[in-house]
């Protein structure tokens, strides 16, 4: 097994880190105070400026999947491609995004629309694509996911209770939804709602994904839900009402009742993107503990010098360092094997990553002290962004209950009832049914 970089993937890794020192990190300040003058919901024009040098770098659309023959050609200067890096190549320069909170944007990589413009890259009419993906992926527009339901456990997808109901040519879409993040930003166009066309049949096809542009009559934003208190203006959390809301009924996204299908192939590399994000998280808040702790003294020497920060500085690279082989070898087998195969692997990292960063994280506030749950640092809000994930795009039960069902099917007969039920995702329920925890779903 070979652990070395590629001279591919160590030239976008560098180009993205290079970028970020050079660029990001310096604007950190200016984004600050653009961030806290007047209206929260704006667009951050520090955040503009570096996306235009980005583009223009060609550091732009990492993640969007290598060209295949899937694709349309709006015109001869505009394709619906990246650069062709492969899950492997982007965990790389995720990483280094992950570093500082806005960087991601900078580059067109940030969360939903990464998981929106994969959906209409893979399922996506030609006509959606000139509509809204390509827009999105010029960053001109943003988008949401609307799936999470406030009155339902929405970690169990077929739970979903938003009615799509066929009126001749069109959809008539009533129902409640929330953690639909993006909404706060006011380049926020367009939505890719999750509900039922049919409460008959099987529980896996009776969802349908469905456009509904935001400026549509009946789309009503009820409240802003902060995170720990933190808006995460511009781009925010929202909880929306649809009531009455019409669309045409080809709106629907690759065919009526496969909306489940949609969001198992749009969840995927959603949730290893957010992992490797979590990594760079880690190891920022990793380099800020080992600087203050080189800083400050305490009872005679230097603080690092005390046996207990000795320990978990230990710990911290063992960890990052461990989840960041998980991830890459998740990544690896998603390019060779497929997502589907991949399944356990891309389960693991998304219980190991949050709760590894969470973990450092709580270390390096103890570091800074009272300046740790301060937003001098960065280390509070990195805190509750990690918490979340540990609910967004599936609670860790969930995936803790996929990862147990797949193991025991090893130790089970070969050709046995029940380990062929738990090799299929079916078969007695571990965890619960419905889990109710996690009813962030799958909005980032």
């Amino acid at each position: 097994m070979d652990f070395e970089p590629t001279e591919r993937q160590v030239f976008w890794r560098d180009r993205v880190k290079d970028f970020i020192e050079a660029k990001i990190r310096p604007a950190v300040d200016t984004y600050k105070a653009q961030d806290a003058e007047g209206d929260r919901w704006k667009v951050i024009q520090i955040v503009e400026d570096l996306k235009a040098e980005a583009k223009e770098a060609g550091i732009w659309n990492l993640f969007m999947p290598p060209k295949n023959d899937s694709h349309h050609h709006v015109d001869d200067t505009f394709e619906f491609e990246g650069p062709g890096l492969t899950n492997l190549e982007y965990a790389l320069c995720a990483e280094e995004m992950g570093r500082i909170g806005f960087a991601s944007e900078v580059f067109n990589c940030s969360a939903p629309d990464t998981g929106n413009m994969e959906v209409f890259h893979r399922y996506g009419t030609r006509e959606q694509k000139e509509e809204w993906l390509e827009p999105l992926m010029n960053g001109k527009v943003r988008s949401a996911f609307l799936m999470t339901e406030p009155n339902t456990a929405s970690s169990d997808a077929t739970n979903i209770e938003t009615k799509m109901v066929r009126d001749g040519d069109d959809l008539i879409i009533n129902g409640r939804k929330w953690w639909s993040s993006g909404l706060g930003d006011p380049r926020c166009k367009i939505a890719i709602v999750m509900g039922k066309t049919t409460f008959e049949g099987s529980r896996h096809t009776q969802q349908s994904q469905v456009l509904v542009p935001i400026d549509t009559p009946g789309v009503n934003i009820i409240r802003h839900l902060p995170v720990f208190g933190y808006d995460d203006a511009p781009h925010g959390h929202m909880e929306v009402e649809l009531k009455d809301v019409r669309v045409p009924a080809a709106n629907i996204l690759l065919g009526e009742g496969r909306g489940f299908e949609i969001a198992q192939g749009r969840l995927g590399p959603g949730r290893i993107h957010h992992c490797m994000r979590t990594i760079g998280v880690a190891e920022e808040a990793l380099h800020k503990m080992c600087k203050r702790l080189q800083e400050r003294e305490a009872f005679g020497k230097p603080i690092y010098k005390h046996s207990v920060w000795e320990e978990r500085v230990a710990r911290a690279r063992i960890d990052i360092d461990m989840t960041r082989l998980l991830c890459l070898k998740a990544a690896d087998m998603m390019d060779k094997v497929g997502n589907k195969s991949a399944k356990q692997e891309i389960a693991m990292i998304k219980v190991q990553a949050p709760n590894m960063a969470l973990s450092i994280i709580d270390d390096a506030i103890q570091a800074h002290g009272g300046g740790g749950v301060s937003e001098d640092y960065g280390l509070a809000s990195a805190y509750a962004h990690q918490r979340t994930l540990r609910l967004a795009d599936g609670p860790d039960e969930v995936h803790a209950r996929s990862i147990a069902r797949m193991e025991l099917a090893k130790h089970m007969p070969e050709d046995g009832p029940t380990a062929n039920a738990l090799r299929d995702g079916k078969g007695p329920t571990l965890v619960g049914d419905r889990p109710s925890s996690g009813d962030m779903g799958a909005t980032r």
